[in-house]
């Protein structure tokens, strides 16, 4: 069986495909959502603002929508998990 290295078990998601700001988007509903286990709304935001970043005009809109929902913190955290995740990919 072939061993798949993985440096973020989120990125599993992505199957071997490119990052598009789609894809991202559609994770940031995802971790929004609860679809894959509880909501998770520092990841959602960390999402959405990478798939803004990449050009995803709704994104920034989600992004703006579960800010109102987040403390001061989880925002400075999900920017802080964006940032990390920009730097290793």
């Amino acid at each position: 069986m072939a061993r798949l290295d993985i440096q973020q078990a989120d990125m599993a998601i992505l199957g071997g495909q490119a990052a598009t700001a789609d894809i991202l988007f559609q994770m940031g509903l995802d971790s929004a959502s609860g679809r894959y286990g509880a909501t998770d709304l520092v990841s959602a935001h960390k999402w959405f603002n990478i798939a803004a970043l990449k050009g995803n005009r709704e994104a920034v809109l989600h992004r703006k929508e579960i800010s109102g929902e987040m403390s001061r913190e989880d925002i400075a955290e999900a920017q802080r998990c964006a940032r990390e995740w920009l730097s290793a990919h």
